[in-house]
């Protein structure tokens, strides 16, 4: 008798399920959240092995998500799975729902402020080593980024507890915009310095040429760029006016080309005229360059033009400047062991008629006036 009444314990109905459906619910619920108890550090320390071992910036990303992984959420996840063995009121079923919404959406949200954080400190890292300035501004863009991130997973929240966040969003919408039209130029900055950080068209260090200035990249924030000038002098940019304008960018330059002119006199001969590209390309191929061209390329307006081309092996300006200066005193030499002579501006001035000078005395002179 005994064990019919266990058995029929048993198999009663209790809150939408008999005790063997509460203990397979509740087991389940258990066994989950325990599992991933147990597996989260096994997972840790193989991914940390993993990083050490291969350098992978994508472990580095999936330790952080596994860390912001939060075992008391799994564990609402692990009640809605045990829940499917149970038949319960409507209503609880709907809570226990919204529960489980909930618990997604801020595991979510733990899981991508990790991973803003995790590219937000590498790229810190990489800052710190040329300009704490940088540094400084990835900070404040990552502020940013979480404030955004969870305005919007509050937002999703409230929307699933059936608040009606029409109203909510519209207000933060009209206010988003008036705060926008009020401080549109720092956001413009603000972007424009995300764009640098991002596509990085210049980096600290770098020698770079905006319209008439020049000088060398010091600091990159979150409104102002500023370059050193060779006169010593900081040139303060606005990033969104940098941006709009063309930018050289020196220190990505892999050879220089460089074009040159100079001037003969009109008395050179054809023949010397014709060996002139030969000297050129001798006197350059003499230097540590690659040579492109030298031709005869006007007749001016006191001389004979040529123009040459040739390319500098290294970006660095001294090193260019360095074969200039070797090969003007190349060609300077041996233009003038070929008899050929540079042109200089000169000028004539032709009278069309002879110079009359009349010569006047004073009263009392006995010299008479003289025409010559």
């Amino acid at each position: 008798m005994d064990a019919l009444q266990a058995t029929h314990w048993w198999t009663t109905s209790i809150y939408g399920g008999t005790p063997r459906d509460w203990a397979t619910a509740l087991g389940l619920s258990l066994a989950i959240a325990l599992a991933v108890y147990l597996i989260k550090p096994i997972l840790l320390r193989r991914l940390e092995a993993h990083a050490e071992r291969d350098q992978l910036q994508i472990d580095g990303g999936l330790m952080r998500a596994v860390r912001a992984t939060r075992v008391w959420l799994i564990c609402v996840f692990a009640l809605s799975i045990g829940s499917r063995y149970l038949n319960l009121p409507e209503a609880h079923e709907h809570a226990l729902g919204t529960l489980t919404a909930l618990a997604l959406i801020l595991q979510i949200g733990f899981w991508a402020s990790a991973m803003l954080g995790f590219f937000v400190d590498r790229s810190r890292q990489r800052a710190l080593a040329t300009d704490a300035g940088s540094a400084t501004s990835l900070a404040a863009l990552a502020f940013v980024g979480n404030v955004v991130l969870w305005t919007v997973v509050t937002l999703v929240a409230l929307d699933n507890l059936g608040v009606n966040i029409t109203a909510l969003v519209a207000g933060l919408g009209v206010g988003g915009v008036a705060v926008a039209l009020a401080v549109q130029n720092i956001l413009g900055d603000l972007f424009a310095s995300l764009s640098i950080i991002v596509d990085k068209p210049f980096v600290i260090g770098d020698f770079i040429i905006v319209d008439s200035y020049l000088g060398t990249v010091e600091h990159v924030g979150l409104k102002t760029t500023r370059i050193r000038s060779l006169g010593g002098e900081q040139i303060i940019f606005s990033n969104g006016d940098l941006l709009k304008t063309r930018i050289r960018n020196y220190k990505r330059m892999v050879e220089r080309r460089v074009v040159f002119s100079f001037n003969l006199v009109y008395e050179t001969s054809a023949e010397q005229a014709e060996a002139v590209p030969r000297i050129v390309r001798r006197v350059i191929e003499a230097q540590d360059v690659r040579f492109d061209r030298s031709h005869f390329f006007a007749f001016g307006e006191y001389a004979l033009t040529f123009e040459t081309v040739y390319w500098v092996l290294s970006p660095d300006y001294n090193v260019y400047m360095d074969r200039q200066q070797a090969i003007n005193l190349g060609l300077m030499r041996e233009f003038k062991a070929a008899g050929i002579r540079f042109a200089v501006p000169r000028q004539t001035t032709q009278f069309e008629a002879p110079l009359r000078v009349q010569v006047q005395t004073l009263p009392g002179d006995d010299v008479p006036a003289k025409a010559a």
